[in-house]
């Protein structure tokens, strides 16, 4: 089923819009996520994984073979550190990540690329670039540049906590 692309009009609440803005992205993010998964199964490499390898090759200090607490990865996938320990489990099977222990803190478990992890990180770039270009290209640059402004404005507001508050039954929240 095909959705056809029309202009918001004027007339259009803003609060519906959102709502229609917040499905699009819905059903674009799903679009992407399973070309994504099926561009990197042959490499054995779920969505969440590359999250995860890619995280670890881009954290400030992790470009060599420097490292990240287990913990802090889980904080910056924005996961729970059980569903980390899982993703952990399965890149070091593959031998794409290397546990390590904390020098500082003998209970801590420290993270580190290996070269094969660094390897499938430039592979996951490729895909991410050929998925994102397939989905993104009818669009014109100018409307892209717009819509990752937009979509940062957004979560910026969020992150903040400046992003409008929905009223609820009880009042504001």
């Amino acid at each position: 089923m095909s959705v056809p692309a029309a202009e918001p009009s004027a007339t259009v609440p803003s609060a519906d819009v959102a709502a229609e803005l917040a499905d699009a992205l819905t059903r674009a993010m799903k679009r992407i996520r399973r070309q994504t998964m099926v561009r990197l199964e042959p490499y054995g490499i779920t969505p969440g994984q590359a999250r995860a390898l890619r995280t670890l090759a881009h954290a400030p200090g992790c470009e060599g073979r420097e490292t990240m607490r287990l913990s802090e990865l889980a904080e910056r996938l924005h996961i729970a550190p059980r569903s980390t320990t899982t993703v952990v489990d399965a890149l070091e099977e593959a031998g794409l990540v290397e546990r390590t222990p904390d020098p500082d803190d003998r209970r801590a478990v420290r993270l580190v690329l290996t070269e094969a992890g660094h390897g499938a990180v430039e592979r996951i770039g490729l895909v991410r670039q050929e998925v994102a270009q397939e989905y993104f290209g009818p669009v014109s640059r100018s409307e892209q540049d717009a819509l990752l402004r937009a979509l940062r404005q957004a979560e910026l507001a969020f992150e903040t906590g400046r992003a409008p508050r929905a009223a609820t039954p009880d009042g504001p929240r």
